[in-house]
């Protein structure tokens, strides 16, 4: 009787309730791809189309990753366009200029793109200049020396092996025609992980007295999961696999999962972001977590400059335009709050996945790039307006 009791977990209207923010991107990102492939007959939801799509989200996801932390602080970074953009031209001038091997040149690029973040960390975090001043400044600046150092022209072709980390695949262990069976290997061993990984989490929940869905709530959301990640990995295999970039990709989400929740700095960037004075009274080093939180975002701003210019096999001075908007939208849209405190590295990808799949779509359609901003603008805010009317509810 007593186990039952416990036992009884959460019904769906509870859940739902609790989770409205979170359920209401996906629902999002499901119409948006449904409009899209009813209005480019049936392309947009294409394995060659979903699979492109992946890839456009690559160096925009990457800096959604570490935007959303900036936010979740309590702080905006304007300038990851204008440093993504300085790093993949670095980028090209060793390796097109100086002839410097790849993973050299990676190393470089992101070693650049760490001391920017140092830079910016230090007026923001021990100089308390507010990240919106300082990031604007740098936006300048560092759009300023992209002109400088490219002299306004474009660098290029990079090496094969730099050029195939956002282009190449991963190679398949057979030769079955339409289907990347490595893929989808991969995809079943990461539903049997996820559904390990549930099944402990739900164990330790009980063994504490915590709630837990109910027996039918947490089957069919295991199911529910498994299906769209097996969908996942499908729209890859059918093509030519599973690109690079969504490894690194899906590396980087675990990596920045694991340090919001499992250490104590993620921790201490949800604290900063809640209460700024109360994580100060508990001894929290707040300087020393939001400097590392810019040097994150600018070593970040380098991958996605490396990813940008890997896909284009080219680094331009106009590159990197309007990325920073994409990264906040995305970081709001997947449920982080304008007032800071609140948000998720998963959610910013699916954030960052609806700002794709909306310039992808809107592409498909060769609708005017006029309207594409007017669009893209009001999704910001459209994220920001659900943010604080689904907060004032809850108070």
């Amino acid at each position: 009787m007593e186990t039952n009791k416990k036992d009884k977990g959460k019904t769906l209207g509870t859940i739902i309730r609790g989770n409205v923010r979170q359920y209401s991107m996906f629902i999002a990102l499901f119409v948006i791809m449904i409009i899209f492939n009813i209005l480019t007959e049936g392309t947009f939801i294409s394995a060659r189309n979903l699979t492109n799509l992946y890839l456009q989200t690559g160096y925009i996801a990457v800096l959604a990753c570490g935007m959303v932390l900036v936010i979740i602080a309590g702080h905006i970074d304007l300038s990851v366009g204008s440093v993504a953009a300085f790093t993949g031209a670095i980028a090209a001038i060793l390796q097109v200029k100086m002839g410097l091997p790849t993973i050299p040149t990676i190393l470089i690029t992101l070693i650049v793109g760490a001391i920017i973040g140092c830079w910016q960390g230090y007026w923001i975090a021990y100089r308390k200049i507010p990240a919106f001043i300082v990031t604007l400044a740098s936006m300048l600046i560092f759009r300023g020396a992209v002109i400088a150092i490219t002299k306004g022209q474009t660098i290029g072709p990079f090496n094969k092996s730099f050029n195939n980390m956002s282009v190449g695949y991963l190679k398949d262990i057979a030769n079955i025609e339409g289907v990347h069976l490595l893929s989808i290997i991969i995809g079943i061993i990461g539903i049997i992980f996820y559904m390990v990984s549930e099944f402990r989490n739900r164990r330790t929940r009980k063994s504490y007295g915590f709630e837990t869905l109910s027996n039918a709530m947490f089957v069919a959301k295991l199911l529910l999961v498994s299906a769209l990640i097996m969908s996942f990995i499908l729209s890859m295999a059918l093509y030519k696999g599973i690109p690079y970039t969504v490894i690194i990709l899906v590396l980087l989400i675990g990596l920045y999962t694991f340090i919001t929740k499992k250490t104590p700095i993620g921790r201490h960037i949800y604290a900063i972001g809640g209460n700024l004075e109360a994580a100060k009274l508990s001894g929290i080093n707040a300087k020393k977590t939001l400097f590392s939180i810019f040097v994150s975002m600018g070593t970040l701003a380098a991958l996605s400059g490396i990813l940008y210019s890997a896909r284009l096999n080219s680094a331009a001075p106009s590159a990197g335009n309007l990325f920073e908007l994409d990264a906040i939208a995305a970081s709001f849209i997947g449920g982080a709050s304008a007032n800071g405190g609140v948000g998720t590295v998963f959610g910013a990808i699916i954030g960052a996945l609806v700002m794709a799949s909306i310039n992808n779509g809107m592409s498909l359609m060769n609708l005017d790039i006029s309207y594409q901003y007017i669009i893209k603008g009001l999704v910001l805010l459209m994220a920001v307006w659900f943010d604080i009317s689904t907060r004032n509810k809850g108070k």
